[in-house]
């Protein structure tokens, strides 16, 4: 029998539990070069680490604007700034007697995989430390500020191997950002007397991980801290950091069948999970009925990357995609000449709007394309169909965003009266869309915004307000004699149902090496790093891991009315093979079925060890 890397997560036959017994320690694939491991034996040889020759790491391909001045982020994280990226190699160089004492938090919402982050960094401390001790924070970042802690042992540990959800230690949305929340994180490290402190969460968990490293190494505490990628939505990643955990099991799907020739793809590979299976479902019932519209809302707060995934999955016959430039009739994403050209043009505008912005998308251009499509489908005598969303398609919207960058000002320095005095601070064309907007919707962007200064955009129902605009139009249309079909709108938001299932063998394999990697990181005292793998598209024995500096990830933006560092979220590419993919069959998809509706997950055969069209297609390999 082949042997497995450190990283490679058991899983029994029947998805019960691991053996008891952990992964036997063996060498790590070296990065560099990647014909170093095969020739080392597979034994407990400690892992060490060597700094890649590159220095920082180049930035993410998927960033949207160029950052800001690197001087900005010099001056913010002076002692973190410009130091390199680190991958493990197989040799000696760590001592193994050393004992450590480390702390782990889940902090945002869940992804399926966390427990296994858990498992990789328990197992490392295990193999290559003698003696350690693991404690896991309480609630998420308010455990560590309030020193609320448990042990983490072998007994404890190991009934969530494999296991979803996040209920081992729990999460928390709370952030560590001010001067007495940083003085408790303080007393905590101190009390506890940490080496270490792993931080697995999105990209503004990552940025406190980040900011925190920086406040301990500027006291010249002995912590250090170390990120993990985790975000369902699937909007933290770069070149080094290929994807979050959780994305993959929220969308995916596997399969077994085989599609007719005329068909884009001959042998179609489907793997089958949540979000997928639901909308499979839900195809069906389109089907069988045939007389309802599907609206399905899907998780992405501010990236699209999931509904495109479900959309390659499952084939629906309209799917908004919200990094999309341009709404009227087809979809074509504009040339960013094209698009500077239009804000020279746009003489009434001041300040002149971003790039994202200058296509001018309005609900109305949304709303005519779909009915554009229920008009032409209902001529071939299909008054049903389903229809994808983004959750965070109304941020994205020109006009819309707009007017949230308004009230997030708003609301940052002044209270929301019951007269409507505020909206006086509104310019005039935001007043306007917000009192056409249903009151419902109104409402929903009045919210409270989260921890973050984010807009609540889960709590806003798109794809309720879609139906209504899509049905006044198609009467306006019957009324001209332009639409004889019929229209009946069903609802429906597939969210909190992808956070935690159980995870995928890639999210398991992947969260396993992650926190491995962690664990590695911290014991050679690393810290300011995000635990990354690499070498995906290969079978888990050839995976790489290492470290990437979260310093060379950042930005800054504007949030609860102030500049603030964060990580820049990776948006949907429209120059992406995942995005192209897409874009050449979604006219077929429009007015043919081409369902796909998968079934439950698989864990083995020959297609449980796929990946997501996404990451495949981003490798570049073929999906």
């Amino acid at each position: 029998m082949a042997q497995q890397p450190p990283w490679h997560s058991p899983r029994s036959h029947r998805r019960c539990l691991p053996p008891p017994t952990h992964p036997t320690a063996a060498t790590l694939t070296a990065a560099h070069p990647p014909s170093s491991a095969k020739s080392k034996p597979a034994v407990s040889a400690t892992p060490c680490l060597s700094l890649l020759s590159f220095g920082k790491p180049s930035k993410s391909p998927t960033a949207l604007p160029a950052p800001p001045p690197e001087t900005q982020i010099a001056k913010l994280f002076p002692n973190l700034f410009g130091q390199p990226s680190s991958t493990l190699v197989p040799g000696e160089g760590l001592k193994k007697d050393q004992a450590l004492r480390i702390g782990v938090v889940l902090s945002g919402g869940q992804a399926p995989g966390g427990h296994n982050v858990i498992s990789g960094i328990f197992d490392y401390l295990q193999q290559c430390t003698t003696g350690s001790t693991m404690l896991g924070f309480k609630g998420g970042p308010a455990g560590i500020m309030n020193c609320k802690y448990v042990e983490l042992t072998s007994e404890f540990i190991f009934p969530y191997r494999n296991q979803g959800g996040f209920h081992m230690i729990c999460s928390g949305r709370d952030k560590i950002e001010s001067p007495e929340q940083f003085k408790q994180a303080d007393e905590t490290t101190k009390k506890l007397d940490l080496d270490g402190l792993v931080i697995i969460g999105g990209d503004d968990s990552n940025t406190n991980a980040c900011l925190l490293a920086e406040n301990f190494r500027s006291k010249k505490l002995k912590t250090r801290v170390i990120g993990c990628p985790k975000t369902i939505d699937g909007d933290l990643k770069c070149k080094e950091v290929p994807t979050s955990f959780g994305f993959d099991t929220a969308c995916k799907v596997i399969p077994t069948w085989v599609w007719p020739k005329k068909l884009f793809l001959t042998h179609l590979k489907q793997l089958k999970y949540i979000y997928a299976e639901m909308i499979g479902n839900v195809m069906t019932d389109a089907r069988s009925t045939g007389k309802y519209y599907h609206f399905v809302r899907l998780m992405g707060r501010a990236a699209s990357h999931i509904t495109l995934e479900c959309a390659l999955q499952t084939h629906p016959n309209i799917t908004v995609i919200g990094e999309e430039r341009k709404m009227s009739g087809d979809f074509f994403p504009a040339t960013e000449e094209s698009l500077l050209l239009d804000i020279q043009n746009d003489k009434n505008e001041y300040p002149p709007r971003s790039i994202v912005a200058a296509r001018k998308l309005t609900l109305k251009n949304v709303t005519d394309y779909i009915t554009d499509i229920i008009c032409k489908r209902a001529e071939l005598g299909f008054n049903y169909g389903v229809i994808l969303i983004p959750e965070g398609l109304i941020d994205f919207i020109p006009e819309v965003q707009q007017l949230i960058g308004e009230l997030n000002e708003i609301l940052a320095h002044d209270v929301v009266d019951a007269g409507g005095q505020w909206k006086r601070k509104l310019r005039n064309q935001s007043q306007q869309l917000f009192d056409f907007l249903p009151e419902a919707i109104q409402e929903q962007l009045l919210l409270e915004r989260d921890p973050h200064g984010n807009v609540q955009v889960a709590k806003i129902e798109t794809e309720k307000m879609l139906i209504q605009m899509v049905d006044t139009e198609l009467e306006k249309r019957r009324q001209e004699k332009s639409y004889k079909g019929q229209f009946k709108g069903q609802s429906h938001f597939f969210g909190y149902e992808g956070r935690c299932g159980l995870p995928t063998n890639f999210d398991a394999n992947y969260c396993y090496a992650l926190g491995y990697g962690a664990g590695a990181l911290l014991h050679a005292g690393k810290t300011g790093l995000i635990s990354s793998v690499g070498n995906l598209g290969g079978p888990v024995e050839e995976w790489t891991v290492g470290g990437t500096a979260l310093t060379s990830l950042m930005d800054v933006e504007r949030r609860h009315g102030k500049f603030k560092p964060v990580i820049k979220k990776a948006m949907v590419e429209l120059e992406g093979a995942p995005y192209k993919k897409f874009a050449s069959v979604r006219d077929d998809w429009a007015l043919k079925n081409r369902y796909v509706s998968p079934g439950p997950v698989q864990f083995v055969g020959p297609t449980a060890n796929e990946t997501n069209h996404t990451l495949t297609l981003e490798l570049g390999a073929q999906a």
